[in-house]
């Protein structure tokens, strides 16, 4: 089976790598550190230095592992080549929540880089599948946990 591609754009690709770098270089060797002075502290089957330490370790490599695995499947959008004709992934969009009256303006990403608190919502969410393909002016119902929602596309944009 295939694996799913993660969509990214390059601002993403940018902070997964940064983080895996930190990881490698600067934690990897905080941690060696850490468990080295544990160690030196002698016995071990009571030494919670050395059990943090050695958890910590294991945070770091899952993470190291969940980000070579992402960046290994990355597929970037270039935001700037981005068609605004019609709602698609790297692209800004203004949307009217007629329910509520009330505009809001989302980011459509990559579901590695969702972030909802940030204004971020994935091609994948209810609300991110139902906006894609959609054009400035387009009214689309989402059928959601909370109820049918209705936007009305105001919109798109590519400005960072």
């Amino acid at each position: 089976m295939e694996e799913k591609k993660n969509i990214l754009t390059y601002e993403g690709l940018r902070k997964y790598e940064d983080e895996l770098q930190e990881l490698k270089i600067v934690k990897r060797k905080e941690v060696a550190e850490k468990i080295k002075e544990a160690r030196e502290q002698g016995d071990l089957s009571e030494n919670a230095e050395y059990d943090a330490a050695k958890d910590e370790q294991r945070d770091i490599e899952a993470r190291i592992e969940e980000l070579e695995k992402i960046l290994k499947n990355a597929e970037v959008v270039v935001e700037d080549e981005v068609d605004l004709g019609k709602i698609s992934i790297g692209c800004k969009v203004k949307i009217c929540d007629l329910e509520l009256k009330e505009e809001v303006e989302y980011k459509i990403v990559g579901s590695a880089e969702a972030d909802s608190l940030k204004g971020r919502i994935s091609n994948e969410s209810p609300v991110g599948r139902a906006l894609i393909g959609c054009k400035v002016g387009e009214t689309v119902t989402v059928d959601t946990q909370v109820g049918t929602l209705k936007y009305k596309v105001l919109e798109i944009h590519n400005r960072h």
